[in-house]
């Protein structure tokens, strides 16, 4: 096959991804704009779908404008467009497919769909040092958390996944029982480093289920039930609940919690 230039479009969400990578040499990067609407959904707690849409609408040519310039390429030197077909929010997928179609069609050049999880379990390929099939990946993107064999493009089998909620949906609804912004991953994950370690003990599901399938809705609701039964958790408080919700344990097995903390969360 000959090299090709070809231009990647991103919108499943609430980021608007573009790219444009070049076949030759073994593959290269050339250029990449991203937007992230995070800012903007912030006052709502989450993604709202009609105005994630209405931004991709407003970010996908200025963003190919940049793309372009940055990698010195013009429209009439690619080859195909990929773009993301889903799974994703119909609405941003939806400005995504039709920009890519429509470009593509007055290009006179062919448009590839992409579904959103391949490109997640094929993107460590444009790592620096790339595994070899076959590999493991861990995909947690959105709803979906999944352990999947990568065999080569094409071939994956599914190990394990939720029974349930996804992680990042069970990480955002603890963050916002903290009281803490959205997104709540990253804020989750900054206020436990400040907990203090085993002072909250939270259940561990799956341990001893004997497949490699996850579940997260227990662990939330634990997190639902300390806040009550705390009732308002001041900052240590809540320090102590993140870090024993992410479980982050730098501690050595065996260790005593500090004698100062036992006791405290009975």
């Amino acid at each position: 096959m000959p090299p090709m230039l070809i231009l990647g479009i991103e919108s499943s969400c609430d980021e608007t991804g573009i790219a444009l990578y070049d076949t030759d040499a073994g593959g290269v990067l050339l250029a990449h704009a991203l937007h992230s609407q995070v800012l903007m959904h912030q006052e709502y707690g989450g993604v709202v779908p009609e105005l994630a849409s209405r931004d991709h609408i407003r970010r996908v040519v200025p963003l190919l404008r940049k793309v372009l310039a940055d990698s010195g390429r013009s429209l009439k030197a690619l080859d195909a467009i990929a773009y993301t077909q889903g799974p994703g929010l119909a609405g941003a997928l939806l400005v995504g497919a039709a920009f890519a179609e429509g470009l593509a069609c007055s290009l006179g050049i062919p448009s590839v769909p992409v579904h959103h999880l391949e490109g997640h379990l094929l993107s460590p390929l444009l790592s620096r040092r790339p595994p070899a099939f076959p590999f493991i990946a861990l995909l947690v993107s959105g709803g979906h958390s999944q352990l999947m064999r990568v065999s080569g493009v094409g071939q994956y089998q599914l190990l394990g996944e939720t029974l349930d909620d996804a992680a990042g949906e069970a990480f955002d609804k603890t963050a916002k029982l903290l009281g803490l912004p959205y997104p709540g991953g990253p804020a989750l994950a900054e206020l436990a480093e400040h907990g203090h370690a085993d002072a909250v003990k939270l259940p561990r599901p799956m341990l001893h289920s004997g497949d490699l399938n996850f579940s997260f809705s227990g662990l939330k609701t634990a997190v639902l039930t300390k806040v009550r039964v705390i009732g308002s958790p001041d900052a240590q408080q809540r320090a102590d609940i993140a870090r024993g919700f992410s479980g982050s344990d730098r501690r050595g097995a065996g260790q005593e919690v500090d004698a100062r903390h036992e006791g405290k969360w009975s």
